[in-house]
């Protein structure tokens, strides 16, 4: 995996997963225990679903904890100039002519309906440590790509940002 996180994302998995293990975890091992006490395991519906709702919270927990395991610490600070993790950019595509907002974040927080956009993509790898004023090129395959121009860079808090679930 070797996923590039911060200390902050690590914090906030490992809250989650204490949250898992704590909470979670002993609600989803009783309602097995109920379903399995009404009877009949074969055509209990209830107990087939609290197992899965079990499963489901103990592979969230191992997805977690190896992800925190084999992860690639990066810092998260970045020049007052530069676009780096955290930080909130104003682009202006010229094939669109339009401007668009993106907060540049980790994988883990990547998410394109609120504007996230991952260090790993193509356009968090293009616009990366360049500054206002930078034209840069986002190649998003071998036949395409697209010119943008960076007109403003925000440093923005983190806090609130949550982890992407699979």
């Amino acid at each position: 995996m070797y996923d590039k996180l911060t200390e902050n994302d690590i914090k906030k998995m490992q809250e989650e997963i204490d949250y898992r293990k704590l909470v979670v975890r002993p609600k989803e091992l009783e309602a097995v225990k109920e379903a399995r006490a009404q009877g009949d395991l074969s055509e209990n519906f209830e107990y087939k679903a609290a197992k899965q709702d079990k499963n489901r919270n103990e592979s969230r927990i191992r997805y977690l904890e190896k992800m925190i395991k084999t992860a690639h610490v990066i810092s998260d600070t970045s020049k007052d100039d530069e676009v780096g993790i955290n930080n909130t950019v104003q682009v202006y595509i010229e094939e669109d002519d339009e401007t668009e907002t993106y907060k540049l974040v980790t994988t883990v927080r990547g998410n394109s309906l609120k504007g996230y956009v991952s260090i790993d993509s193509p356009l968090g790898k293009a616009i990366l440590g360049h500054k206002v004023g930078d034209r840069v090129t986002v190649k998003v395959s071998d036949t395409y790509s697209y010119d943008l121009l960076i007109k403003s860079i925000e440093n923005t808090a983190d806090d609130d940002d949550e982890l992407r679930s699979y």
